[in-house]
């Protein structure tokens, strides 16, 4: 591109007072050197072409700059001389350009994570109706997503993080808890609807508040309370219309939401030291095979050994084959751990509140997907509490944005 100079008349050696083709001489700057002249473009106001008009060369290098349009005339308004410089291309038809395909990009991820969520919760909830044993459920399920990380980082689709002991030592308490949470929510989807439990995980902000203000010191302001109040009054009517209501399913839902939310804090506290910060992904593949690791022993122990041809052909009886059963828990296992991939990529690419307003919609997908797939009956008054939760919900997430203000000192 052709460098342009910006060229006022306000320039010592431009500043004519003769005619430029007169019999008068131009009356020049006696400092200016012809020979540090440098040619540019230029063109008559008579259409014909200038090509070896100069101008100053080393001294002009403050003058480098690219602009749209430069015109210089002299005092004779028949005879003057424009000077035009290259033109700049417009930027701002690129960045609408990449805003569009971020935008779009980023829809199709939630897109994708909302698809994931409906078929992993319609599927495990087929799986545990015709196989009741939700800590093998949750074995298997972990052991597909390790698979999948390590085929992840055998390609380099991912790089491969590099742990020290501390950094095990510290994400060991986060593995636990989502081992545990998973179980329980497992549990709760085997006992009572999807919908409902998805009704219950509602009360999530109410415990992040809490376990905010206890570990983190963080004060709760007057909107964040106040969001919580339409939660807890929605759940408990929800709670007390469910058809499907079973104080085992309830508990392990409300136990799950406890130990999300402590999982979350005690991540929050973890990414503070930048020594041991892992990126979300890796944290979340680490903590997925840790968690694989536990839940073997834990099935074991719990459900003891489940896949022997009997227990099979029970779940069989129930309606699900062995080949649709296993392809269930192929499909389930996939779909669960992708939606938190997937939930990881776009947390790194939106704010948290952007994230948890998102959050907030899957829900209300889910619950409305898993009702109309099960034909899950569903009174208006139960569908008041839920709608009333899930408001909360979203009011929470609006309420994070606003800041308290600064007390005066």
């Amino acid at each position: 591109m052709h460098t342009a100079f910006v060229l006022s008349l306000s320039t010592p050696f431009l500043n004519q007072q003769k005619l430029l083709y007169g019999k008068s001489i131009p009356r020049f700057n006696p400092t200016l050197k012809l020979s540090a002249f440098k040619p540019i473009q230029a063109s008559c106001s008579h259409g014909f072409s200038c090509q070896k008009t100069s101008f100053l060369g080393s001294s002009c290098q403050f003058f480098k700059s690219q602009i749209s349009t430069s015109i210089l005339h002299s005092n004779s308004g028949y005879h003057s001389l424009n000077v035009r410089a290259a033109s700049v291309p417009d930027s701002t038809s690129a960045n609408e350009t990449s805003d569009l395909v971020r935008i779009s990009q980023l829809g199709a991820m939630f897109g994708i994570w909302y698809l994931l969520n409906i078929y992993f919760n319609i599927f495990n909830k087929q799986v545990l109706k015709v196989y009741p044993f939700p800590a093998t459920v949750s074995a298997f399920q972990s052991g597909c997503g390790t698979v999948m990380i390590i085929i992840m980082w055998a390609l380099n689709l991912y790089h491969r993080p590099k742990l020290t002991s501390s950094q095990l030592t510290a994400i060991l308490p986060l593995a636990v808890i989502h081992t545990l949470g998973n179980l329980l929510m497992n549990v709760s989807l085997g006992k009572v609807a999807v919908s409902f439990t998805h009704t219950i995980k509602a009360v999530e902000p109410f415990f992040t508040v809490l376990f905010a203000a206890l570990f983190l010191g963080e004060r709760p302001y007057f909107w964040a309370l106040s969001s919580l109040v339409p939660i807890v009054c929605g759940v408990a009517l929800a709670s007390f219309t469910e058809a499907s209501f079973n104080w085992i399913g309830f508990c392990s839902a409300m136990a799950s939401n406890v130990t999300n939310q402590s999982r979350n804090v005690l991540s929050k506290k973890f990414m503070v030291d930048k020594e041991e910060k892992l990126d979300n992904i890796n944290l979340f593949s680490v903590i997925t095979i840790i968690s694989f690791i536990l839940l073997v022993p834990t099935a074991i122990f719990l459900d003891g050994y489940k896949f022997t041809p009997s227990y099979l052909q029970s779940a069989a009886n129930q309606g699900l084959n062995v080949r649709e059963l296993c392809l269930r828990s192929l499909l389930t296992g996939f779909c669960f751990h992708s939606y938190q991939q997937v939930s990881y990529m776009i947390l790194e690419m939106v704010n948290p509140v952007t994230h948890a307003v998102g959050n907030c919609v899957k829900r209300v997908v889910v619950i409305v997907s898993s009702v109309i797939f099960f034909q899950t009956p569903i009174s208006p008054i139960n569908s008041l509490g839920t709608a009333l939760a899930l408001a909360g919900v979203f009011l929470y997430s609006r309420a994070k944005q606003i800041k308290p203000m600064p007390k005066a000192s």
